[in-house]
C-alpha cells in the first residue's frame, strides 16, 4: 500500500503484460501459459501463424509472442518485420533437439524457452520483455518529493516530461502516474523509441492500412489507437527522428492520427507521458529535437533523481532486491550486514537502481553465510573503468586503461560487451542500457560473436 509517511518505504507493484501464445495449450506450452498467468500476464492464443498475425494486426496491446518451434519461427519473425510490427518473439521447445535453440535464435527469435517450462525463467523473460525490472521503492525525502509532485499532476490530462539518468526508474514512475490518473481504468501503452528501428517506429505509433507499403497485408492498429482513452508512454523520446517528431506534434495538437496509407484521420483520446535521459534543451539547440514539440511535451516536468542523490532509498532497495532474488532462485533470505549497506551507501551508482539490482542479485547468488556481507557485494569502480587488482609479491597491479594499448578496437569492444553481460548476469536489456546501445545492436553483436565461437553469457535467468 502506498502511504504518505516519510519513515516507511512506498512500494508500487509492476504491471501486467499481454502475451500471445502460438501453438497448442494441451501440453508443456499450456503449462507455460498457466505459469505466465500466475505471474500476472494476460494471455491470447493462436493455433497457427496465420491466425496469430490476424490477432497482432488488430491488437497493439500484445507485448510478447511465445511460439512453439513446431511452427515456422523464422517465417513469423519475417512476417512481423515485413508488416512493421515490433513485437519480440520467444521460441519454445523441448530439450530433445540440442540445436533447436540455436536455429530459433538464428531465425530471429529474441530468446529460447526450453520446455517443460521453468517458472523463474518465464518470469525473467516476461520481466525483460516488459522492460520493467523493479518496483518503485521510496523512502528518501528527495525521491518522495518527486513522487508527491507526480501524484499532484496525475489527475490532469497534461503531458508530462520525465527526465533522469538511465536506470533511475522513469518508466516505473510513469506507470504510477497512470495508476493515479483518471485514466487508470484505461490502457497503459509503452513504446521505447530507442529500441525500435526508425523505419518501424512510425508504423508502431500510427498503424497502417493494407497496401501502405510492401508487406502490409492488412490494416494494423498502432500504439496511439491502442492507448485510446488511456496513457501512451514514449520512452526515450529524444531518440525519435526529427521527421517523425513533426507527425507526433500534429497528433498531439489535433488529437488525431493518420495511419500509413490512410485516407482519413482517426480521432484519438490519449494522454502523453515521455521520458528522456538527455538534456532536451541542449538537443533543441543542436537541432536534433523540435522546440515546438519540446514545449508541447513539457507542460509538466519531473526529474527522477539519481540513486546517489537519494541515499535514503539504498537500504530499502537492497532489502527489496535481496528478498526478491532469494525467492526467484529458491534460496534463503539473507539480510545485509551494516558494513554491506555502508559500502553501498558510499558507492557512486553510475547505473542507478538498475545497477544496484544486479549487484544484489549477484550477492544473493554468491553469499554463503547467514548474512550478505560487504565481501559479497561486488561493486564496479565509479569511474566506469572495470579494474582488476592482482597481488604479485605483495604488490598490487592495477589493470586499467593502460592494458588496452596495442589491442584492436573490435577486440576491446567484444570484451567490454561480454564483461558487461557478466556484470548484469546475462540480462541483455540491462547490458544494452549500460553500454549505451540499442538492444537490437547488442543482439546482433552477440549473434556474430556466437557464430565466431566466442563464449557468450546465457540470458539472465539461465545464468541464475
Amino acid at each position: 500500500m502506498i502511504g504518505h509517511r516519510r519513515e516507511t518505504a512506498r512500494i508500487v507493484l509492476a504491471h501486467a503484460m499481454k502475451v500471445l501464445i502460438i501453438g497448442s495449450l494441451s501440453g508443456d506450452l499450456g503449462q507455460a501459459a498457466r505459469i505466465a498467468i500466475g505471474r500476472g500476464a494476460k494471455l491470447d492464443q493462436a493455433d497457427n501463424a496465420e491466425s496469430a498475425l490476424i490477432r497482432l494486426r488488430s491488437d497493439a496491446h500484445i507485448d510478447l509472442v511465445l511460439c512453439d518451434i513446431k511452427h515456422d519461427v523464422g517465417g513469423i519473425v519475417a512476417a512481423l518485420a515485413a508488416e512493421r510490427m515490433a513485437v519480440p518473439v520467444v521460441a519454445c521447445g523441448t530439450g530433445d533437439d540440442p540445436d533447436a535453440a540455436v536455429r530459433a535464435i538464428e531465425a530471429g527469435a529474441r530468446e529460447f524457452l526450453p520446455l517443460p517450462p521453468d517458472p523463474d525463467l518465464i518470469a525473467a523473460i516476461l520481466e525483460a520483455a516488459s522492460g520493467e525490472t523493479h518496483s518503485l521503492i521510496v523512502r528518501d525525502q528527495v525521491m518522495d518529493a518527486t513522487v508527491h509532485r507526480a501524484e499532484q499532476v496525475a489527475r490532469s490530462d497534461a503531458s508530462i516530461l520525465i527526465s533522469g539518468e538511465s536506470g533511475t526508474g522513469k518508466e516505473v514512475l510513469a506507470r504510477h502516474i497512470h495508476r493515479k490518473s483518471r485514466r487508470a481504468n484505461g490502457p497503459f501503452v509503452a513504446l521505447n523509441c530507442a529500441a525500435i528501428p526508425e523505419n518501424l517506429l512510425e508504423s508502431e505509433l500510427f498503424g497502417h492500412e493494407k497496401g501502405a507499403f510492401s508487406g502490409a497485408l492488412a490494416r494494423r492498429l498502432g500504439k496511439f489507437e491502442a492507448a485510446h482513452r488511456g496513457t501512451l508512454l514514449l520512452d526515450e523520446i529524444s531518440e525519435m527522428d526529427i521527421r517523425l517528431q513533426a507527425k507526433l506534434l500534429r497528433a498531439l495538437q489535433e488529437r488525431e492520427i493518420d495511419r500509413l496509407g490512410g485516407s482519413a484521420p482517426v480521432k484519438v483520446d490519449v494522454r502523453i507521458l515521455a521520458t528522456t535521459n538527455r538534456d532536451l534543451t541542449a538537443e533543441v539547440r543542436r537541432g536534433t529535437f523540435r522546440e515546438d514539440l519540446y514545449f508541447r511535451l513539457n507542460v509538466v516536468s519531473l526529474r527522477v533523481p539519481a540513486l546517489r542523490e537519494r541515499p535514503g532509498d539504498i537500504a530499502a532497495l537492497a532489502e527489496h532486491f535481496s528478498r526478491k532474488y532469494a525467492a526467484v532462485n529458491g534460496l534463503p533470505y539473507r539480510a545485509l550486514t551494516r558494513t554491506a549497506v555502508s559500502r553501498m551507501m558510499s558507492h557512486h551508482w553510475r547505473g542507478n537502481v538498475r545497477e544496484m539490482e544486479n549487484v544484489i542479485h549477484r550477492a544473493v547468488l554468491l553469499a554463503t553465510g547467514p548474512e550478505i556481507t560487504a565481501d559479497d557485494v561486488e561493486l564496479t569502480p565509479s569511474d566506469g573503468t572495470r579494474q582488476t587488482n592482482v597481488a604479485i609479491s605483495g604488490v598490487s597491479v592495477v589493470a586499467g586503461i593502460a592494458s588496452l594499448v596495442g589491442r584492436r578496437m573490435d577486440d576491446v569492444e567484444r570484451d567490454l560487451i561480454i564483461e558487461t553481460l557478466g556484470h548484469t548476469l546475462g540480462n541483455r536489456t540491462h547490458a544494452a542500457t549500460i553500454l549505451g546501445i540499442s538492444i537490437r545492436a547488442l543482439r546482433n553483436k552477440l549473434r556474430d560473436y556466437t557464430a565466431r565461437g566466442v563464449a557468450v553469457p546465457p540470458p539472465a535467468a539461465s545464468a541464475a
